[in-house]
């Protein structure tokens, strides 16, 4: 193995001809010439983490062009259990050098949604920190200092190529079936020829020479082995005429000056490591370690997207998720602690994650799976005060899934109850349900239900005890129980999505009204066993 350079992933490079892979620029009649030969890179890494200043920085650099995805909010999520599980720091960057579609709105959406996740960061917007500032748009003279350092060096050159011959250049690699790499005169222009478009005012962009051939190897915790070969690559731009950097320099320099020790990010950004590998040479930064996840798909195994549904986070939020059952279920989208558990608190999350454990195929990303995951995780939360060991929580959620009305009127606790004129509160429970309330509130989630249970108590004037005990034996068949509404809201979802097993002994809430019409108040009155008939409509 090659031996590591400055306890960096860096190996020493190895060659057929000695070269740095910076490479050596030399003088020749007053034009700047790149000497390209042929060599090969390899970062490999040692068992023991790579730390800056002895500590793991990570960070999370999402675009604020729209909502938080599942798949950044997992990514978030693996950024953090990393740094917390080293002891670390997760460090928040927004990256939003679109200045076209990104906007402060979305901004705030995604700094919103991580906090709902929990994933507090330690030095980022509205934190602050010794590496700041944290947007890049607020670090444009930062990457032209950068930018400029590399034009002085000779490992950018300007470009002074119009568009038009940019497309031409593409136009002939395609029909030569060559990959469409740069191939212009001003990677060796003189010094003449630069200064006449200089004062023409030609508009020009900064390009990065890269070698002619060889490769690139890098060993990533996640994937493994992976190498590049550099003639597929060609000069790339690093900043564009309008003076806007690349998203790859950009990411470049922000990790290396932010002292990022591990870029844990998608799959989809592999490709970018070969153009940011190479600047990190040029500018004699030490590399990071790189983890890349796969990507999340959907059912059919194609990226997921809107099309398939929710696929943000705060649309899930809004739903009227718990953040604690989203946290653990994206854990579990390619993550797993080597046994058969399938809920974790984020403490425990922290205690357990270890990027090795990370899968490197495509996790799925199941709607149906989600609902259960999240199901079950709200349920665990509404019952953990009466849940000690694992039967408990079967025979909790067993309970709280059921409907036993009949046995509970005609107790003799619910005798007073029913004497208290529950008929009435059932006739207007039912007329709410008939004509939508009821389900229109329970969709808006804790609010939208705590909303109607006001107004319901008012067309009644009822309220406190006289209000609340008619409605949980009406609605959950009990006389105790967790929290009424978040256990309507529970049974709604669990009814909705159509996922509890028959064998639970789960009554909807449409069962569950379709048995209060059965019930023949009158004879309950009289102490008979009215309720027979309604029990059997519910089986």
């Amino acid at each position: 193995m090659a031996s590591i350079v400055a306890a960096t992933p860096w190996s020493r490079i190895r060659t057929i001809t000695k070269l740095e892979l910076a490479p050596p620029i030399f003088l020749q009649s007053s034009v700047y010439y790149c000497k390209r030969r042929r060599f090969s890179v390899a970062a490999s890494l040692s068992t023991n983490t790579n730390k800056v200043d002895g500590q793991v920085r990570v960070r999370f650099a999402p675009s604020p062009t729209g909502n938080l995805h599942v798949g950044g909010a997992r990514t978030a999520l693996f950024n953090y259990l990393f740094a917390r599980s080293k002891g670390g720091k997760f460090v928040l960057r927004i990256e939003d050098t679109d200045l076209e579609r990104s906007t402060k709105e979305s901004e705030e959406a995604v700094l919103q949604d991580l906090s709902w996740l929990g994933l507090d960061w330690d030095e980022g917007p509205g934190v602050g920190g010794d590496y700041g500032p944290y947007r890049q748009s607020e670090r444009n003279s930062l990457y032209k200092q950068y930018a400029d350092k590399l034009l002085e060096s000779g490992h950018v050159y300007r470009c002074f190529c119009s568009n038009e011959e940019l497309e031409k250049m593409k136009e002939i690699a395609k029909l030569k079936q060559l990959p469409p790499v740069y191939t212009g005169k001003w990677a060796t222009a003189t010094d003449a020829e630069v200064q006449k478009e200089l004062e023409r005012g030609t508009p020009y962009t900064y390009r990065f020479r890269v070698p002619k051939d060889g490769s690139l190897k890098i060993s990533d915790l996640i994937r493994g082995e992976v190498s590049w070969n550099l003639d597929t690559l060609g000069d790339f731009v690093i900043m564009r005429s309008n003076g806007q950097p690349v998203y790859n320099f950009c990411v470049t320099v922000d990790d290396a000056t932010m002292a990022i020790s591990h870029v844990i990010r998608a799959e989809e950004h592999l490709p970018n490591t070969l153009r940011q590998a190479l600047i990190y040479k040029a500018l004699g930064f030490s590399m990071p370690y790189f983890a890349h996840v796969s990507l999340i798909l959907a059912p059919d195994r194609s990226k997921l997207s809107k099309r398939h549904g929710a696929t943000s986070v705060g649309q899930f939020r809004e739903m009227g998720y718990l953040p604690q059952a989203m946290v653990n279920y994206l854990a579990l989208l390619g993550w797993g602690d080597g046994t058969e558990n399938e809920f974790f608190t984020l403490k425990q999350l922290v205690e357990k994650f270890t990027i090795e454990r990370v899968n490197k195929s495509g996790a799925i990303f199941d709607s149906t799976k989600l609902s259960i995951n999240l199901l079950e995780q709200e349920a665990i939360q509404l019952l953990k005060d009466g849940i000690d060991l694992v039967p408990d929580s079967d025979k909790a959620l067993s309970n709280l899934l059921s409907y036993p009305l009949r046995d509970t009127l005609t107790s003799s606790e619910g005798k007073s109850i029913v004497e208290d004129n529950l008929s009435e509160v059932a006739a207007h429970l039912l007329a709410a349900y008939d004509g939508g309330e009821l389900l229109a509130a329970l969709e808006e989630g804790h609010a939208g239900w705590q909303k109607w249970v006001k107004g319901f108590g008012k067309t009644l004037k009822r309220k406190g005890k006289s209000l609340f005990m008619p409605l949980r034996v009406l609605l959950t068949g009990k006389l105790h129980g967790p929290d009424m509404g978040a256990s309507i809201l529970l049974i709604h979802k669990a009814g909705t999505h159509g996922i509890v097993s028959p064998r639970a002994e789960f009554v909807t809430l449409d069962e569950r009204f379709k048995m209060l019409r059965q019930v023949d108040w009158e004879a309950l009155k009289k102490d008979q066993p009215a309720l027979e008939s309604a029990a059997a409509t519910a089986n």
